[in-house]
């Protein structure tokens, strides 16, 4: 089974990260992987991509003729891609070495119509120590409470998801008006509709299996309490638009509001008795501001849309 790798890029300034995550992508120990890289309009960029890898057998590498936003690039890097399955992963992330063959055992063992994996963190700048882990999807890591083992989900993260090709193809791909910067706006979940669609369309979710791990390196500007208020805030009102496109893809948002107030609050309380220290304290705040920023979002989404 061939496993074609969409990687897209557009700065020279993040280059040592992306050349971190494609050298992953060559790296795996799975004999038939194909990386795609789009660059997302930049020349410059471009040119510099070619010089490294342009005489890679595995590499096949397209620019852009103009800044398109990351969704419209996976997708055109999807339309590149020759493989049975075509993968996503972030310029700010690392594979596993077993990530694509872990994939593959998905597809080939469970007949699966897409798989994913778990993300990990690599804390660049040092963890905050105020976040809780049932909040570490705001810094696109899997978190607690996510999944009990391998099986099937609604969907991973975008940075460590796959499709059958053909599948992909016959949804349409990402749909470019839901994610990335609109004004003020900071939507997210290109990869929550599309799976949601996947979901609509064959009554399959993603074969999520934790052991196809992807590395993702959370920066400093990813660590601050604003950052993560902000972040919060617009995942939000991102759930609300959900919702406006497809109105039944709110049941994971229920069932995570249910752990955290029926396993995660009673957990931490105990923990919070047993050994009370000021960073259990600080991370039991914001495990509730965090969700009501969600709320505040969700809300202004509603009078907004």
């Amino acid at each position: 089974m061939r496993v074609s790798v969409v990687l897209c890029t557009y700065t020279l300034d993040e280059y040592d990260n992306f050349r971190e995550a494609a050298n992953s992508v060559l790296a795996q120990t799975h004999d038939d992987v194909e990386l795609v890289v789009v660059v997302d309009g930049y020349e410059d960029v471009y040119d510099v991509v070619v010089d490294d890898y342009g005489d890679h057998p595995d590499v096949t590498i397209h620019c852009n003729d103009e800044n398109e936003g990351l969704l419209v690039s996976r997708n055109r890097g999807a339309e590149h891609a020759t493989g049975d399955v075509v993968a996503f992963v972030d310029a700010d992330a690392v594979a596993h070495p077993e990530w694509a063959a872990t994939l593959v055992r998905s597809y080939e063992d469970r007949n699966a119509l897409a798989a994913g994996g778990q993300m990990t963190p690599r804390w660049v700048a040092g963890k905050p120590a105020f976040l809780p882990e049932e909040f570490y999807w705001l810094v696109g890591v899997t978190h607690r409470g996510f999944a009990d083992g391998a099986g099937e989900v609604r969907n991973t993260f975008g940075s460590n998801i796959s499709f059958r090709r053909d599948v992909f193809r016959e949804l349409g791909g990402f749909d470019p008006a839901v994610g990335g910067r609109k004004g003020e706006k900071n939507l997210q979940g290109g990869e929550t509709e599309l799976c949601a669609r996947l979901r609509e369309e064959y009554d399959r979710g993603v074969y999520y299996d934790p052991d196809a791990v992807v590395e993702h390196k959370v920066f400093d500007y990813r660590t601050s309490l604003l950052w993560l208020c902000d972040r919060a805030f617009w995942q939000g009102y991102s759930k609300r638009v959900m919702e406006t496109i497809l109105p039944d893809s709110g049941d994971e948002e229920s069932a995570f509001l249910r752990y955290l107030l029926l396993t995660a609050t009673p957990d931490r309380l105990r923990g919070l008795v047993e050994r009370p220290t000021v960073e259990r304290g600080a991370q039991f705040v914001m495990l509730y501001a965090f969700t009501a920023l969600v709320g505040f979002g969700y809300l202004y989404g509603m009078v907004d849309r």
